[in-house]
């Protein structure tokens, strides 16, 4: 007897055969365009676009950057919090910008390192999570964004609240996915419209876990964001979140008819794209991230930038690795030996 309907659905997902996934000899510029439009489709985008309403906040004097806490509205009856930190003594009068995305969290306090509740001091330092203040320390611009469903915007002090948001926006044929990177597509027109010191043709997006998925997908989307450093979240969708518990805002309905990872990262090519998985992550397996990390590189391949791809894996699990993240950021944007220049001249 067959009483569990999930053997058939894993065999279904098994023998699945990504429908948009590039034909030998098919032209490059064309696929993109016509796996974006499916993708922008499946995420159920776009999202109606509001009148930022932009406002500041609050702005802080820290040793080491201003900080600028403001929100606006990316689409109507939906605000979105930012926390823009400006490294002081910067070496370019045109920051970088570096879009920064936590996981499954109790908030955006993470990225920026300061721990509110119990347990997130090991949260922070436990896993390089404190991504705002590692950006600042290169000299670049960080961008911290609160994601729906966490921290302020409808998470607890317990922890991350994706299920109702995410289920409400199933039943009205959106995805909370498609949402988060909505804002952060508007995140960018605002900061844009609004900074003059940033460098808005050096965006980049990045992030562990949660944030590194909202990364690929944001990535995959905005031809604006011209780097991605996506963390413990590329990997075969069979080995991850098929075969196993996640939560519900990872799941866009159907993608697998359409999609792997892979091919997502084939929308991102030819910028730069860095990957970065854990040996040891169980809920994101090694061994199908890689497989999905070889097919990326057959698309950067056909994009003529194969070395504008690079996957590294930390020795450990589910988390951040700055000690190796960066390194390779820095090898595939060049944005830091640009800076270096600065300062020398």
């Amino acid at each position: 007897m067959a009483l569990n309907p999930q053997v058939r659905m894993l065999h279904l997902m098994k023998d699945a055969r990504p429908s948009m996934r590039m034909a030998a000899g098919e032209d490059f510029a064309a696929w993109q365009a016509k796996a974006r439009a499916r993708l922008m489709a499946l995420l159920g985008l776009p999202l109606e676009r509001a009148e930022p309403n932009f406002r500041v906040e609050w702005t802080r004097e820290h040793p080491d950057c201003t900080e600028i806490r403001f929100l606006f509205e990316s689409e109507p009856e939906v605000d979105v919090i930012g926390h823009l930190l400006l490294p002081k003594d910067a070496s370019e009068e045109k920051l970088p910008l570096v879009i920064c995305l936590q996981g499954h969290s109790k908030g955006v306090h993470i990225s920026l390192g300061r721990p509110v509740y119990e347990g997130d001091e090991a949260t922070i330092s436990g896993g390089d999570r404190d991504f705002a203040r590692q950006i600042v320390s290169r000299g670049q611009a960080a961008l911290a964004l609160e994601q729906r469903g966490f921290g302020e915007r409808g998470g607890t002090e317990k922890g991350p609240a994706c299920y109702q948001p995410a289920v409400q926006a199933l039943l009205l044929g959106k995805t909370l996915i498609g949402q988060r990177c909505w804002d952060i597509s508007r995140a960018i027109d605002v900061v844009g419209a609004r900074f003059p010191q940033l460098d808005m043709s050096r965006v980049a997006v990045m992030g562990n876990s949660g944030g590194g998925t909202a990364t690929i997908y944001a990535a995959a989307l905005d031809e604006r964001i011209g780097a991605a450093m996506p963390s413990c979240a590329f990997c075969g969708y069979l080995a991850s979140i098929g075969a196993q518990y996640h939560c519900l805002c990872n799941y866009v309905p159907g993608i697998m008819k359409d999609f792997d990872m892979g091919d997502l990262a084939g929308l991102i090519a030819p910028r730069p794209l860095v990957v970065v998985n854990g040996r040891d992550d169980g809920i994101f397996p090694l061994d199908a991230a890689k497989e999905q990390a070889e097919i990326a590189r057959r698309y950067y391949a056909a994009a003529g930038a194969p070395d504008k791809f690079e996957h590294v894996v930390g020795p450990e699990g589910h988390r951040f690795y700055a000690a190796l993240g960066w390194p390779a950021f820095d090898r595939l944007t060049g944005w830091k030996q640009s800076m270096q220049t600065n300062e020398k001249q």
